[in-house]
């Protein structure tokens, strides 16, 4: 079957965050700002999910949904198929989406004043969630290798202590796009275990990964963790139905899952959301084809927004992307100021972004495009960003 990504689909007026909310990143925006900044996708989602959602209208009753049971065997099932992992699916915790669910984890396995890590720059979910919650905030800055990120775990022993308790990993990494290897999933869980730390492993990116890389789920490669580890996923973003706000915590330690339980309990999320449990079991079922043609689609959107950038732009680099739909450019060649980048990028070129410096130390003077979108708006917005930095 045939999916058509080219297809210009108008999203204003839809509540869209990304295109009716954009006055939340730029102030008194133009009329025909292009969006590049919200990690949702502005295609039309798989017809299995639009057809599970015509059904749930056509049935017209709207009630509390209560068997999840359907819907953890397609979890297991997806994540068995596409990664070779199989979770039970009594481990498993529905959320109110990721960020919901990393909320959950810091208040069942810390206290206020505890430390938490992240790998930063990072979604700045991350930090935000452990400011929140009154949790003191480890930055370990990632360290760039041949253009790359990668952890610093010999740097992060010097930054913990007796009062630290998670450690925070977005796998595959956003804004950054690396897959982590094996071998460095292993090295995270072995430091984790050896300071009595919890893993929180946020793999909401699993799915979106290019060229030959290969995302390693931390659970498979790393075993040994599986008493503190908390393993997120969602097909929320796979298959471009985040406003499901539908996630899974896969838990395998008994007690880890009960404290979790006892959070989402307190916090009155024990019902779960009948549309995204529903729209996510059909995606996992038989959206495989649609996200199958779309990694190809997504992939030469990456090769052109780099190939435009490294040609056109001089002292600008995009970071090597191996997974998301998010590229991560670096301005700090251009030898401008990190306030006039951004003028230049949301003013003169009419594009609302990601401003690097909200990914927390080291995303300053790098911005995070989303490049999710049909080519011919991918080319309108590089020919913007071309003009504003002749």
């Amino acid at each position: 079957m045939p999916f058509d990504f080219d297809e210009p689909i108008d999203r204003r007026g839809t509540h869209s965050t990304k295109w009716d909310a954009v006055g939340r990143v730029l102030s008194d925006p133009a009329p025909d700002t292009i969006p590049m900044w919200v990690a949702d996708m502005d295609f039309r989602a798989s017809p299995a999910v639009n057809e599970a959602v015509r059904a749930l209208a056509d049935h017209g009753v709207h009630g509390y949904f209560g068997d999840d049971s359907g819907y953890k065997k397609a979890v297991a099932a997806w994540l068995e198929k596409r990664h070779g992992w199989a979770p039970d699916p009594d481990w498993m915790v529905q959320t109110h989406g990721i960020v919901s669910a990393l909320g959950l984890a810091i208040q069942a396995y810390s206290e206020p004043g505890d430390g938490v890590v992240v790998f930063s720059p990072v979604y700045h979910m991350f930090a935000n969630m452990v400011l929140a919650n009154g949790r003191r905030l480890i930055e370990s800055p990632l360290k760039q290798i041949q253009g790359r990120y990668e952890m610093d775990l010999d740097g992060l022993k010097g930054l913990i202590d007796k009062q630290t308790k998670l450690v925070l990993l977005c796998s595959p990494h956003n804004p950054g796009g690396r897959v982590w290897t094996a071998d460095e999933l292993i090295g995270l869980a072995d430091f984790c275990l050896a300071n009595e730390l919890t893993l929180v492993s946020d793999e909401i990116h699993q799915d979106l990964v290019f060229d030959n890389a290969e995302h390693h789920v931390t659970a498979k490669v790393a075993p040994q963790i599986a008493d503190r580890l908390v393993t997120c996923v969602a097909g929320t973003k796979t298959f471009n139905i985040a406003g499901a706000l539908t996630g899974t915590a896969i838990i395998p330690n008994p007690e880890m899952r009960d404290a979790f339980n006892a959070r989402k309990m307190a916090a009155g999320l024990a019902a779960n959301n009948r549309f995204g449990m529903v729209v996510c079991e059909a995606a996992y079922e038989n959206g495989e084809a649609w996200l199958d043609a779309l990694l190809p689609y997504l992939q030469a959107n990456r090769d052109r927004f780099d190939a435009a950038v490294a040609e056109n732009m001089p002292g600008v680099r995009s970071m090597p992307l191996e997974a998301t739909y998010l590229a991560w450019l670096d301005f700090s060649g251009t030898g401008l100021p990190q306030d006039e980048i951004y003028e230049r990028i949301e003013r003169k070129a009419r594009i609302a972004i990601n401003r690097g410096d909200r990914f927390g130390t080291g995303g300053e003077n790098w911005v995070r495009f989303n490049f999710a979108c049909p080519r011919a708006r991918l080319d309108d917005a590089l020919s913007r960003l071309i003009a504003a930095f002749a």
